[in-house]
């Protein structure tokens, strides 16, 4: 059984080069694999989804922010057009690694709609 694509263009791939990229959420082996390895090289189509992830409008995405030097980062939310500071929020983490899973899980959910279903 071949497996769905991890993106594909809202309406389907004709005449669409244009349209909004959406992704597979039943995909969750990719899921998976960022969890197993949050650093380093990742499939292609891990990569395109943390690159769609990335890549989403600025306003509410949420980033890290460290705030002691490499002991410990603090989950923010970006502002309209990121022309201020990051807006803190109280999460905070010790593991940079648990910190990335918290912030894959909440861009999973709003690009899926739903929460992601792995813990």
């Amino acid at each position: 059984m071949a497996r769905s694509p991890v993106a594909e263009p809202r309406g389907g791939w004709v005449g669409r080069a244009l349209d909004v990229f959406t992704f597979d959420p039943s995909r969750l082996d990719l899921a998976r694999e960022f969890k197993a390895r949050p650093f380093g090289r990742h499939s292609p189509d891990l990569q395109y989804l943390l690159n769609l992830m990335r890549s989403r409008e600025t306003e509410g995405r949420y980033v890290l922010v460290m705030t002691r030097p490499h002991a410990q980062w603090t989950l923010a939310r970006l502002t309209q057009n990121n022309l201020g500071p990051p807006v803190m929020t109280n999460v905070t983490f010790d593991s940079l690694e648990a910190a990335e899973w918290e912030v894959f899980k909440r861009r999973w959910e709003a690009l899926a709609g739903r929460p992601l279903e792995i813990e």
